[in-house]
């Protein structure tokens, strides 16, 4: 790892009206549910003109056909397939980083391998993968998934894809194009080829990848999981990981445990970058701050189903406490992290609603640019995080007013860069490029096996 100094890290979670679920009633958010790929265009850019690492876009795949009950109350995360925008956005923009998110339980390791590598070398080496492998209810009766596989086997199959997809990135050398001779008629140098066949506990394959190794060497890995599975996941695989924390004790706890993973599988702790969520509201005084939030907490409609964090609590009293109910299969750490707070603090199910469910249990600042600037700050000198992904509870004018207002103050503190340096985004984050395990060293074709 290089030496240069320790610098904050920032990304920004981006949805159509932002993350508020009071947000798409405020005025001037979009009108309309409908795709609309300039203003996906404007809020990158947004982004960009801020000097943010990344812009990071979620995918929430399956609506099963019995879930449309209430649906036209529900303020739904229906947008562009994050692959597709991506691509898209990867045409119009020149230094920030774009993560998409991509199911394990969904796709084939030899094709997402390849359209990975196809939009690093689009965008110059600015993809990362968010790695997924949750499976709720309607997304598996949505892809006709009979019997889900449980919790551990999810991770367990996403470990064997990433395995698969990172020989499959490692089937040709760097340099394997570089020195073709029209003269001679050799295209390019066949001991830079590394043919594939692996035998996994779920995958088999014997190929070569029909695309050159990816820019970056392989996409920057995210993953956001919480529960002890999803933290073991992260330590062998992730480069960058969204925890969720609204406390500082809670985050720096988080932050020291997946550093210490991370050293376990015998990785440097600094090539993950742990990134709590920050939902923020930004005024000119904090009581401005909290009016703006207060304005979008009134919109928040408890008219129709109530889910909190996956589970259907609409049966129970809104102003009663939350009841015992069993664990779900996803997001087994943000249902601990839920039910931990409500029993702390004895709240009910409308302010766990309000206070967690609504930011999905990251941490909320309300305050001047510096009072929002001095949070990032204390967390980021206290080991509590290396950076943050913002999750703007209303776009697009939260992310203006970060970018306007807190990232200037960033920069007169030395936190944060001033301009982008290096193309790619693993540069912009100071992690390491992978090397070829094949590259000259090892025989033509290696029976590559995965970690069991």
């Amino acid at each position: 790892m290089s030496q240069k100094k320790r610098q904050l890290a920032l990304a920004v979670f981006l949805t159509r009206h932002g993350h508020h679920p009071g947000a798409w009633r405020q005025p001037g958010t979009a009108d309309t549910g409908k795709p609309d790929f300039r203003y996906w265009a404007n809020l990158v850019h947004t982004a960009e003109r801020g000097k943010l690492d990344a812009a990071f876009f979620a995918d929430f795949v399956g609506q099963s056909g019995d879930s449309t009950r209430g649906i036209e109350r529900r303020h739904a995360f229906l947008d562009f397939e994050p692959l597709t925008a991506t691509a898209a956005l990867a045409s119009i923009t020149s230094h920030i980083g774009l993560v998409a998110t991509v199911n394990t339980n969904f796709e084939q390791p030899y094709a997402l391998a390849r359209r990975f590598a196809s939009l690093d070398h689009i965008s110059g080496g600015r993809i990362g993968w968010n790695i997924v492998s949750s499976l709720a209810d309607g997304a598996a009766r949505s892809f006709g998934i009979d019997q889900p596989a449980s919790h551990a086997e999810r991770y367990a199959r996403a470990h064997d894809f990433v395995e698969l997809a990172k020989a499959l990135w490692n089937s040709w050398e760097d340099d394997a194009f570089e020195g073709a001779d029209k003269e001679s008629g050799v295209y390019l140098n066949a001991d830079a080829v590394h043919p594939v066949h692996y035998r996994g506990p779920y995958y088999h394959i014997d190929s070569v990848l029909d695309m050159p190794r990816p820019v970056q060497g392989y996409p920057v890995f995210a993953q956001a999981g919480n529960s002890e599975v999803g933290r073991d996941f992260a330590a062998r695989h992730a480069e960058m990981i969204y925890a969720a924390a609204q406390f500082i004790e809670d985050a720096q706890a988080f932050y020291k445990d997946v550093k210490a993973r991370v050293a376990g599988y015998g990785r440097d702790p600094d090539t993950l970058k742990v990134m709590p969520g920050l939902s923020f509201t930004i005024g000119s005084s904090l009581q401005e701050a909290q009016d703006k939030f207060g304005a979008l907490e009134e919109k928040v409609d408890f008219s129709g189903d109530l889910n909190l964090m996956g589970q259907d609590v609409s049966a129970y009293p809104l102003d009663g406490p939350l009841p015992d109910l069993p664990e779900p299969e996803n997001g087994k750490g943000r249902w601990r992290q839920l039910t931990a707070l409500a029993r702390r603090e004895n709240l009910t199910i409308r302010q766990l609603f309000l206070r967690f469910n609504a930011v999905r249990g990251h941490r909320v600042v309300l305050g001047t640019p510096g009072d929002i600037a001095d949070q990032i700050q204390d967390w980021f000198e206290r080991d509590a995080a290396d950076g943050f992904n913002l999750i703007p509870p209303l776009l697009p004018s939260s992310l203006e007013d970060f970018v306007d207002l807190v990232v200037p103050e960033l920069q007169r503190r030395g936190l944060f860069r001033t301009e982008y340096e290096g193309a790619t985004l693993r540069e912009h984050l100071n992690l390491p490029r992978p090397e070829n395990p094949n590259a000259r060293t090892a025989p033509a074709e290696a029976i590559l096996e995965s970690a069991a």
